[in-house]
């Protein structure tokens, strides 16, 4: 690695009001270095990112630039600095072209300014697609009908469009499959050798381990230290990262077959998913685990209203139930948390307190009056405990890191407290602090009768959570595996199509 510095960033400082983001945090990183920047939600990530690519401005603090002192006004300022990033959220625009988008902003233009050179510019974005390994693909195609992990590599291919120097990546293997992360470290490899700083942020640390040469830390916006990847492991970065030890992320738990809550007979929904029978017993807590596009989350949705089966049926506690909304299947005592918190989760404009208690506001109404005493009691104390930073009430979601919008997704079906709830996705995007403390909940949950289905791409957590897993492929349940019996190898052959040697 050359020892050449490309970013300092010396003494930054950012604070809110009522709220200490940063607090005289160094950062340098060299070009041709792929360096990881770890912490727990709220520790300060975003908000460092946010400042050097000229989204905010710092409170304090100065930055250089190959060792020439910048101060970043705004976004497009970075961009002609050659800053670029790519945000966990994504930020294309869905009716416009793969090309357009690839290119927003610097399409290529011919004669005079208002014509674009569609063909140069169509030329371009090919060539940015099979760099990021997307393959021959037609850029006239509306970004709208690619896939989520599609989209996320367009978003990869924008930011390569004008040769960054720095380029920063927040999350962005969080919607991909192995093969397309393998396919991104690739890519990341190729631009270190071309002397490309890269900025890596993700919760995944194996991620971490398995491409930076250094991570700095970050923990309530304080500077804990920076190491390189090669000289430390994964436990002494977690130590660094929340302060303890995580020995015991998934504390073994004895659950005896108990009455059944939820039954699914013979679900379909056309083309997606056919004969899905399962069930869930009170106070259990059973797995679902598939590769991308198995049919997980499409099987949940139905369960709960948001799409409508083709047919099957679905029984609670012994009744048979048909949903056909969510109102319908929160009404029957089924809760949803979604796989996608900022869409389907939260309304990200209004405050915390407002999206804590959306699903209890008629429960907590007199003649259609809202105790706004019972509201502030009830959401501060959920608040408090699932330890939401900032603990602030009244500021809306949009400004909390991801971890913390998901407690707060949590915070709100803990106060619905339903029977029977349905967690898709429960820790994505998550650090692995407040990953340990959503099982703890789980947990706690399960405990006290509530019976879960709990789907992840995950399989670690898959494994440690569950009392069985049920795997899904092309749209149907081809494996159901006690806790006892579940290993790696026998999910994922499954879940893939292999013959299993267990």
């Amino acid at each position: 690695m050359n020892a050449a510095v490309r970013l300092d960033m010396r003494g930054i400082s950012k604070s809110y009001t009522g709220t200490q983001a940063l607090l005289g945090v160094d950062f340098s990183a060299c070009g041709g270095e792929v360096h990881a920047i770890a912490g727990e939600n709220g520790a300060g990530k975003s908000t460092l990112v946010k400042i050097l690519t000229g989204a905010v401005q710092a409170s304090a603090g100065r930055i250089f630039l190959d060792d020439t002192e910048v101060k970043i006004v705004s976004p497009r300022h970075a961009h002609r600095l050659s800053i670029r990033s790519v945000h966990q959220h994504l930020s294309l625009v869905p009716n416009l072209s793969v090309a357009e988008n690839v290119l927003l902003g610097s399409l290529p233009s011919k004669l005079a300014r208002p014509f674009v050179d569609w063909n140069r510019a169509r030329t371009r974005a090919a060539e940015l697609l099979r760099s990021v390994g997307l393959g021959e693909r037609d850029v006239r195609t509306p970004v709208s009908r690619l896939g989520v992990a599609q989209q996320q590599m367009v978003e990869v291919a924008k930011a390569l469009a004008e040769d960054p120097r720095i380029l920063i990546l927040d999350e962005p293997s969080s919607v991909l499959t192995k093969q397309e992360i393998d396919r991104l470290f690739g890519l990341i490899r190729r631009l270190r050798n071309e002397r490309v700083l890269v900025i890596y942020i993700s919760h995944r640390l194996e991620e971490v381990f398995n491409i930076a040469d250094r991570v700095t830390v970050l923990k309530d916006g304080r500077l804990v230290g920076t190491v390189n990847t090669a000289d430390t492991d994964k436990q002494s970065l977690i130590r660094m990262m929340i302060g303890r030890k995580l020995d015991d992320l998934f504390p073994s738990r004895d659950c005896s077959p108990r009455e059944e809550v939820l039954h699914v007979r013979d679900l379909a929904l056309s083309g997606v998913f056919r004969d899905i029978s399962f069930s869930v017993g009170k106070g259990e807590i059973v797995g679902m685990y598939g590769l991308v596009g198995s049919g997980r989350t499409e099987i949940a949705r139905c369960v709960y209203g948001a799409d409508r089966a083709s047919s099957g049926t679905v029984d609670l506690h012994g009744r048979p139930f048909r949903p056909t909304s969510p109102r319908d299947a929160l009404s029957a005592g089924i809760a949803m948390l979604t796989e996608d918190r900022a869409r389907d989760g939260l309304v990200l404009f209004l405050p915390t307190i407002d999206n804590a208690s959306f699903a209890v506001m008629r429960s907590i109404s007199h003649c259609g009056v809202l105790d706004v005493r019972r509201q502030r009691r009830d959401v501060t104390k959920m608040v408090e405990r699932l330890r939401i930073r900032p603990p602030r009430l009244r500021i809306p979601v949009e400004s909390l890191s991801g971890g913390n919008q998901q407690k707060v997704v949590l915070a709100k079906w803990l106060l619905f407290d339903a029977p029977c709830l349905i967690l898709d996705e429960p820790t994505r995007g998550v650090d692995v602090g407040t990953k340990q403390q959503i099982y703890g909940i789980v947990r706690e949950l399960a405990d006290r009768g509530v019976a879960i289905l709990f789907i992840s791409s995950e399989m670690p957590e898959v494994l440690g959570m569950s009392d069985r897993i049920l795997v899904t492929r092309e749209g149907r349940i081809v494996d159901e595996v006690a806790r006892t019996d579940a290993t790696e190898e026998r999910l994922l052959s499954s879940a893939a199509g292999i013959t299993s040697t267990q």
